[in-house]
């Protein structure tokens, strides 16, 4: 596999998830060294004048009126370091892990951080020979950025800490870079403190329940025609004219999937003229809801990938040919808008499960879907999907609760030197779980739906559709009677987050 050299500038969601679920190489781009060196030397220079400057020449935080000097520049970086190591719970998983560890370096990489260039390199190595730290997934509050869950990155960059093997085990540091044969860093001056003072950890988290909520949307506009056509619902709603007149580009999106997905089908035409004209909204407004969901996903995805591309640690080093170089304090490690495009997210993820919880409730109710009661003949000596529905319905009420917004709460740290934090990690850290959650609600979607087509037989539905029924009956059969119904739903489910419907209407891809 092709190396993906970083810059700080161009980095896509898409190469996240290659070097983090894949394993792309990572290499620092030759360019972006040169950036990465001249920045460094400005930090120098200020070592070797002593001169007084936030994080290089100082203490940090509440303690930034301590001046720091001689030996003590050494010390101070292996103490922030460990002394930010404070992370608890459960790990990250690898691919976060990984993640974090590739928008860190890409940021580092921009040449505003003031580290050498062999930090960032150290980073890459890591990534390429497997070395995953050992990063506890809570104790951020998302300002100074991820303090801890970075402390822990950076703990394994000077050797201490503690590593993932190859089952997930926790291995000592030391053990994990002898094996890869790597040697840990001895930091200089300011490389600690732009080590830890990020948004990486939140950043990371979130792009990757970004892009299984972009494969989970997508998913929801094939399975949702599937059980359309299984309740002999009505494409009328679809109509382009409709949807040219409120032109959303998500929800225009969602209802072009849907009238494609369903052309041809012979349920359709067989009750073209029957005396209901309209759905239920959660088959009805499918593109409404459906598309909103799009629109706040390429929201969020524009965010992510801005943020990816940052320079988000403080002080921030500035080399310019015009004026003398700068070394300034603000504020880019606040993660505010993380922060409000997870809570977003979160939203729209939950959105995506309620609305197909909904048509699950449609397709075993006998007196609106005119299917046999709960999917299956004869009921009473079987329950059917009586008890998926429940499953659907538990998964859905989490996912309400979860999306309350984290970003409304904020609790001062540091002194009150740190008012105002964003608690941006936590809004990224539970989308997994939802977008898992309502993966999940899907995929029971899929499976009735499936089994509500299999009834309209000898009718058949579209040629497309078909070719989504043959796939789930090619994991999972009919339902004649009851059987062990929870293997069946995972299978379904790990199709739906492997991205298998894809290719059922064209040109579909996760939403941009």
């Amino acid at each position: 596999m092709q190396a993906l050299h970083i810059n700080g500038n161009d980095l896509t969601l898409e190469q996240v998830r290659e070097v983090s679920v894949n394993g792309r190489p990572l290499l620092l781009a030759p360019d972006a060294r040169e950036g990465v060196e001249r920045a460094r030397a400005v930090v120098d220079e200020l070592v070797a004048s002593n001169q007084l400057s936030y994080a290089i020449t100082t203490g940090v935080g509440k303690l930034s009126d301590v001046r720091i000097a001689g030996d003590q520049i050494r010390e101070l970086q292996v103490n922030l370091v460990r002394s930010h190591a404070v992370g608890v719970g459960d790990p990250l998983s690898v691919a976060e892990t990984r993640a974090m560890m590739l928008l860190r370096a890409n940021s580092l990489s921009k040449g505003y951080s003031g580290v050498r260039a062999i930090v960032i390199e150290k980073i890459c190595e890591l990534l390429n020979r497997g070395v995953t730290p050992f990063v506890p997934s809570q104790g951020s509050v998302g300002a100074s950025g991820d303090l801890a869950p970075l402390a822990h990155l950076a703990l394994v960059l000077i050797g201490e800490g503690e590593c993932l093997d190859e089952k997930n085990a926790r291995v000592s540091t030391s053990d994990a870079l002898r094996k890869a044969e790597i040697k840990p860093l001895v930091l200089e001056a300011k490389e600690a403190v732009s080590l830890i003072n990020g948004t990486q950890a939140m950043l990371a988290v979130g792009t990757l329940a970004l892009l299984a909520a972009e494969t989970l949307v997508d998913s929801a506009d094939v399975i949702s025609s599937l059980t359309l056509d299984a309740l002999r619902g009505t494409d009328v709603a679809f109509d382009e004219r409709i949807h040219r007149v409120r032109p959303h580009a998500g929800q225009i999106k969602t209802a072009a999937n849907l009238r494609r997905m369903l052309e041809g089908s012979q349920i359709r035409e067989s009750h073209r003229e029957c005396g209901r004209v309209q759905d239920a909204y959660s088959m009805r407004c499918i593109p409404q809801v459906h598309g909103a969901v799009r629109d706040t996903l390429a929201h969020c995805r524009e965010i992510f990938e801005t943020e990816a591309n940052s320079a988000v640690d403080n002080p921030l080093v500035f080399v310019s040919g015009d004026t003398e170089p700068a070394v300034l304090s603000g504020g880019n490690f606040h993660g505010e808008p993380v922060a409000l495009a997870s809570d977003a997210l979160a939203v729209a993820i939950a959105e995506i499960g309620a609305l197909s919880e909904r048509r699950i409730a449609l397709l075993i109710d006998p007196s609106l879907s005119g299917l046999p009661p709960f999917l299956v003949e004869h009921g009473g000596v079987n329950s059917g999907f009586m008890l998926a529905q429940v499953t659907a319905a538990a998964l859905a009420s989490e996912n309400k609760s979860l999306a309350h917004p984290a970003s409304v709460d904020s609790l001062p740290t540091s002194a009150n030197q740190e008012d105002h934090v964003s608690m941006s990690t936590f809004a990224a850290r539970r989308l997994a779980d939802m977008a898992k959650n309502s993966a999940g609600i899907v995929a029971i979607e899929l499976l009735a739906a499936a089994q509500g087509i299999d009834f309209r037989a000898p009718l058949k539905t579209s040629a497309r559709l078909q070719e989504v029924h043959k796939l789930v009956r090619s994991k999972v059969g009919f339902y004649d009677h009851d059987r062990y119904f929870a293997p069946d739903i995972t299978a379904m489910q790990s199709l739906v987050e492997a991205g298998a419907f894809h290719s059922f209407v064209p040109g579909l891809l996760p939403s941009r």
